[in-house]
């Protein structure tokens, strides 16, 4: 059963491709061989550089309910890989929710946080609506969603990732499912499902059956976009030229590799969809807390603050609990520099 709201954001434009039982992306992907996946999990496991997790402590900065329900609204805190907390209309409201030990099916195996997120789940106030981009074990967490589900009001997902929700025992009346180019209106907030270019599944046998999506959030005159997880493709400006101008965009820059280009970007493509957009202030996400690819754990910010920084284009890098404002926004200080001499690998200067 996929519950679907009736699009109330915009013109329906191109829906989803649903073909054989899977989920289908517009731009053909390029598929891996059997004998390449082989090989990249080969290199995952076995060959891993040192750099891909920090010899040092993340620093980030503790949060306390109290800190939070006396925050401005257009707050924005960073919890960890795609994990962000948004306060707009006095509430609350988080993307990707993970706070897991291990990006993983079973916590004793699996990717390793890097640092504990600043607040408890225990600690959060209640959250208004969980928005989901997709169901990959990074950004879906099984025993987050159960603890998230007595204190949330509702779950925003792609189609088929609401049904899993409904299967673990989240009441049916809290989900939301949406197409790509559907929206629907919670507290006066618009939410809308857009195109992203990715895949899906949690096991062997369910690959592409749930869908992915990106999400642009209206509150007012205030716009955000949350990439999720995307591979760079001409989406970007039609979204853009239809939702656009975004005062912030939270866009995936990390966990890339040559040998997966067409679902994750490099960071040279993160900032041109952050231009096709017509983004203000980009806020790179998707990194510093997991192990995820072959490159430096701190590469990511690396590369996309020395691009950005040679685009003129508005960058924040705020540490883990640190609050971002949307009315009154900071750069933040490249504080990763710190952990274990980076600054000397990378050629990166502070601000």
């Amino acid at each position: 059963m996929v519950t679907v709201s009736s699009s109330s954001c915009g013109t329906r434009q191109e829906t989803s491709r649903h073909e054989q039982g899977a989920f289908r992306n517009h731009a053909p992907v390029r598929r891996a061989s059997v004998g390449k996946t082989l090989q990249i999990f080969w290199n995952m496991l076995f060959h891993k550089p040192r750099n891909t997790r920090p010899a040092g402590v993340i620093p980030l900065q503790p949060l306390t309910r109290e800190q939070l329900l006396a925050a401005p609204n257009h707050s924005v805190f960073r919890l960890g890989h795609s994990t962000v907390l948004l306060k707009m209309r006095d509430r609350f409201w988080i993307t990707d929710p993970v706070f897991a030990e291990r990006a993983s099916p079973v916590q004793w195996a699996g990717p390793k946080r890097f640092h504990l997120p600043p607040i408890s789940l225990d600690a959060l106030p209640a959250i208004e609506a969980v928005i989901l981009s997709h169901d990959h074990y990074d950004h879906l967490d099984h025993q987050t969603v159960l603890t998230l589900a007595a204190k949330t009001r509702h779950f925003l997902t792609p189609l088929g990732v609401g049904d899993t929700l409904i299967k673990w025992g989240v009441p049916t009346a809290k989900v939301r499912q949406l197409d790509w180019w559907q929206g629907c209106e919670v507290q006066g907030i618009r939410f809308v499902a857009t195109p992203s270019q990715h895949f899906s599944g949690r096991g062997l046998f369910d690959g592409n059956r749930t869908l992915w999506a990106s999400w642009v959030m209206i509150d007012g005159p205030k716009r955000i976009f949350f990439s999720g997880d995307t591979g760079f493709f001409d989406g970007f400006k039609r979204i853009g030229q239809q939702y656009g101008p975004f005062d912030l965009t939270l866009m995936e820059t990390g966990a890339y590799n040559v040998e997966w280009p067409h679902v994750h970007m490099q960071p040279e493509q993160t900032l041109q969809a952050h231009i096709d957009l017509q983004g203000r202030w980009l806020l790179p996400i998707h990194n510093g807390t997991f192990d995820l690819a072959m490159h430096a754990w701190h590469e990511p910010f690396d590369r996309i603050l020395v691009l950005a920084r040679e685009r003129n284009i508005n960058i924040t890098t705020p540490q883990m609990g640190e609050p971002f404002s949307l009315s009154q926004p900071l750069q933040g200080g490249a504080w990763w520099l710190e952990v274990e001499g980076a600054l000397d690998q990378a050629g990166v200067e502070p601000a």
